[in-house]
């Protein structure tokens, strides 16, 4: 799964990356939880990029109480299609989800020890997303989740599960909503050259999400 990632990229750098049209205002975050509000690339009707703040935590728009999405913070890239929660979204309503790394945790002898994960030549990464729109009467909430799929070998003996990670070519394809195919997107939805990653152990106090600063990615020394 993806629990926790970080983005301190500055927004000029992510709107010229992306070439996005409208963007919303960012601060430097370093321990990014569910629930929370995060940065998301997703085309609007006029075909325009926008980077807009979505809550993490997929609301789907046909559930009750959107109290019971908050849970729904990944979606697995092997039943987007089965599943009634992702269906819509992912034949309708994707987006990018931009990262300078994300946090997993390893379980060994007790404890979890928390790793961060990086491209291995520090570029931006880019999880494959879904989003909805939730709305019942003047309460409206735009929410999304990563998608997710098995953990390549540089991962593996971390975590079983790692986002998927977009390469810049497929940007178009992804986030363009005439296409509604979803077999032709599912052959994007694949595992990220191990190679290109690097992951080294971290402090444990990534584990409290009131720690967001530079030191949550520092490497331990071992």
């Amino acid at each position: 799964m993806c629990g926790r990632y970080m983005l301190a990229t500055p927004r000029e750098r992510l709107i010229a990356r992306f070439r996005i049209q409208h963007a919303a205002e960012l601060v430097p975050r370093y321990n990014i939880a569910p629930s929370e509000s995060v940065a998301a690339i997703r085309e609007n009707v006029n075909q325009e990029r926008e980077l807009v703040l979505l809550r993490w935590g997929l609301v789907p728009s046909t559930t009750k109480d959107a109290k019971n999405g908050y849970r729904m913070i990944n979606a697995r890239a092997e039943t987007l299609s089965q599943r009634p929660a992702f269906r819509s979204a992912f034949a309708h309503r994707r987006c990018l989800i931009p990262a300078d790394g994300f946090y997993e945790w390893q379980h060994a002898n007790g404890t979890k020890q928390p790793y961060f994960v990086r491209a291995r030549d520090e570029d931006l990464l880019a999880f494959a997303g879904l989003w909805e729109r939730w709305q019942r009467g003047q309460q409206v909430i735009e929410s999304c989740a990563i998608i997710t799929t098995n953990a390549n070998e540089s991962l593996a003996s971390i975590h079983h599960r790692m986002p998927v990670l977009l390469p810049e070519d497929t940007y178009d394809l992804w986030l363009d909503p005439s296409v509604q195919d979803t077999d032709a997107l599912q052959p994007l939805l694949v595992r990220s050259d191990a190679t290109k990653l690097v992951a080294y152990p971290v402090s444990k106090r990534v584990n409290h999400p009131r720690n967001d600063d530079a030191e949550c990615i520092r490497q331990l020394q071992t």
